[in-house]
Formats: structure tokens, sequence, C-alpha cells
């Protein structure tokens, strides 16, 4: 059993919950602030885009590590969401998704029963669970938790609650042997988890199937160095190399008379070269919803729809000398393994560069020659350089509806899977 599944959601801090209704400017530095209007944009964008190419969207939620965005993604037309972690995938769970992949190998023995039980509590609810593999090794460890979970395990424990969880009541139910979809990841040039594409799949799709509990769904492929290849043509060149070792997979696969259902895979940074292929089935774009500064740095391929920044850090202006102004976020608000932040400039104010002040505090200069700085108690909204640890610092995201300048709290959102781990 997880322990961090076990702990109870805590009522909303004061401050926040006395938040909603009010404007932008109640709250308090720094937080982490959705701007709603952009990110419906990013959403419907994104969403329209998969019907008009007949392609899944599996969003992968470890970017927002929240179970209300994952429904909302849902609500748009996405079939389920993707996880990293076994943490992620039950907090998912508990919060009413009903749909998720762990698109990650899972190794561990203790972790693979939780999988189990949590397959079992899916299947039961009319979900299902499906898991990325590499080795024979993990099909073998995987198969024996399946076969050890023989429908009396208890349901996971909520990892939040004061929320309708999906799996509530589970445990008096009778369940059928459950199932679990299993994906093969192939290395189509991460360079990280992953087989040789080729005729080492053919072995695992095989094996696979000699397990009742388990079902082949299909290819893992995802090119996780091409998202951030700046140029379009540099992106374009690596998706299509990786095409070429997918369809060389598959057909090898095929060739051995076992059918491929499907490939998922595929980033914010080039899932329109994924579905031009034709090679793909399912897009795992996470970042599309908020996007961060890193991905903003890449050329925009007109194929893509054009997506909008939508989280920011707001942050305030705490000293101010002759040289530069200090405000207070520092690195506990922002992860910076992707770069510094980026000074978004609302109408009117200075433009401003960011600078490491470490943990607690940001050092702002003026973005040209001659450039003013910020008063003393102004606002700065910072856009994070990677949105996903960016979110896992933060316990809470603050929606406003309207604008930054003018707009108000419309919501509190949880960040369900925060320090899911495990």
């Amino acid at each position: 059993m997880n322990p961090q599944a076990d702990a109870p959601r805590l009522p909303l801090p004061p401050g926040l919950a006395d938040l909603k209704g009010k404007p932008v400017a109640a709250i308090d530095t720094p937080a982490l602030v959705i701007d709603l209007d952009a990110m419906q944009r990013n959403l419907a964008r994104m969403a329209e885009f998969a019907r008009k190419h007949s392609v899944r969207l599996r969003p992968h939620a470890k970017m927002h590590k929240s179970a209300a965005l994952a429904r909302l993604q849902m609500q748009a037309g996405a079939v389920g969401v993707c996880v990293q972690k076994t943490a992620e995938a039950e907090a998912m769970a508990t919060g009413g998704v009903t749909d998720i992949y762990i698109s990650n190998e899972v190794i561990d023995r203790a972790k693979l029963r939780r999988v189990a039980a949590l397959a079992g509590q899916l299947n039961a609810a009319g979900g299902r669970l499906a898991i990325a593999v590499d080795s024979m090794e993990g099909i073998s460890r995987l198969a024996a938790a399946m076969n050890e979970n023989d429908g009396s395990s208890q349901s996971v424990s909520p990892r939040v609650s004061g929320e309708p969880s999906l799996l509530a009541n589970l445990a008096s139910v009778d369940k059928k042997p459950a199932r679990i979809d299993v994906f093969i990841e192939i290395d189509v040039g991460q360079g990280r988890c992953g087989l040789p594409p080729g005729p080492a799949a053919v072995t695992l799709a095989r094996a696979i199937e000699g397990h009742a509990g388990l079902r082949f769904a299909g290819l893992q492929a995802y090119h996780g160095r091409a998202q951030h290849l700046r140029s379009v043509e540099e992106r374009r060149e690596a998706i299509a190399r990786a095409a070429d070792e997918v369809q060389r997979t598959r057909a090898l696969i095929e060739a051995a008379g076992i059918t491929v259902p499907l490939v998922t895979g595929a980033g914010t940074g080039t899932f329109a070269l994924e579905t031009a292929s034709g090679s793909w089935g399912e897009l795992q774009a996470g970042s599309y919803l908020f996007m961060d500064a890193d991905y903003m740095g890449n050329a925009h391929d007109p194929a893509q729809p054009a997506f909008e920044h939508a989280l920011f850090v707001k942050s305030q202006v705490i000293s101010v000398n002759a040289a530069h102004a200090v405000c207070d976020a520092g690195h506990k608000s922002h992860a910076i393994d992707s770069g510094l932040p980026r000074v978004h400039s609302l109408p009117g104010q200075p433009s401003l560069t960011y600078a490491n002040g470490g943990d607690e505090h940001g050092i702002l200069h003026p973005a040209a020659s001659g450039g003013t700085l910020p008063a003393l108690g102004d606002t700065v909204w910072l856009i994070p350089g990677h949105c996903d640890p960016t979110v896992n610092l933060h316990e809470h995201l603050i929606g406003v509806r309207g604008g930054l300048e003018h707009g108000t709290v419309e919501r509190i959102i949880r960040v369900d899977a925060r320090g899911a781990l495990t």
C-alpha cells in the first residue's frame, strides 16, 4: 500500500478558500496561477485537432497532476490520461479518472501489487489501466502480480479524501479476474527506457499474449528529445526516423501473427508530425494545456495549433535599487531544469529579464539598456521554464477568469498528485 495514498485531504487554508470571487490583486505571492480563459482555448484547440485528424488524445496528467483538470480534458474528448508513476495513477483514479495509462516501466514487486490492485478496481468500475514494459522480467513480474490479485484485495486507499471517489465502496463488489493492457516500449530516439526497435519486440509481444491477466495493447513510442529541437525541420527529421522504426517494428510483430492494436506517443512539440506520419493512433501531449517558456522557444510548426501561456507565477517586487529590482519568487516557486522563467509583461509594464536570486528571490533587470525597473510592491508575472516540475512545487493552482490584469478568482484546483513519486 502506498503511504502517500493514506494522507487525508485537508480543507483549503482560509486564505485560499476566501479567494473565490475576489480580484487577482487579492492573490498572495508567490502563487501559481492559471489563466482559465487561455487554458480553455488551448484545451479546445487540441481537442479540435484530435477530432479533425481522427486520432485519440491521451494527455499526460503528470503535467498538471490534477484529477479535476484530467476530467476536464476527458470531457473535451480525451480518451483518458497518461501518468508516469503508480502513485499518480492512484491519485487520478481516486479523483474519478477512469482510463489511465502508466507510460513507464514498473519493476518493484510492491509497486506492481499496487498496479494489479488498481487494475482490478478500475475494471470493476468499468474503467481500465494500462502500463508499459520493455523487458521479459518486467512482463513476468507484472503477470505474477496480476495472478496474485484474485479480486479479494482491498481497495486502494484514496490519496486524498473529501471528493467522490471512483474507487470508493468497491471492496464488496464481486470482481472478475482483472486484466491490464500492456504496451511494449521501444526507444525511437529518447535514449531512456525502451527496447531497440525490431525483433526483440516480437518476443515480448508473444510473452504478453501467453499470460491470461495481460493483454497486448500495442507499442509505446515517445521521442522526448524531439520535443525541444528548436527548428521545425529538425523535429520533422527526428519524427520521420522514429516513424520508420515504429513501422518496421509493427510489421515484424504483425508478421508473427500478432495484431498491434495501437501505437501511442507524441508530445506537445511534435504531435502534428506523429499524426501526419500515420504511424501513431494516440497522442500523449500534455504541456499544450499550460505552455511553458521552453516549449514557446520552439519555432512554431504551422501544422499545429498555436497555444498560449496559461500558467504563471504571481510575484511581488520586494526591493528596488539603482541597478535592479527583487521579486519574492525564487526557485521554491518554479523549476529551473529547463531554464529560468521569463517575465510576462502586461500592457504598460516595463520589459524585464529574470536572473537567479536563489530559493526565495528573483533578480529583475530592464530588458533593454536604459529601460525602467518596476516599483516597490508591483506585481510581476513569471512564465515557468518547465511547467511539470513547477506544478509539483505547489499544493494548489489558482484559476483566474477575465485575465491576469482585471480578472477574478474562479476556482482553486488541488494538485492531487503532488509529490507522487512512487
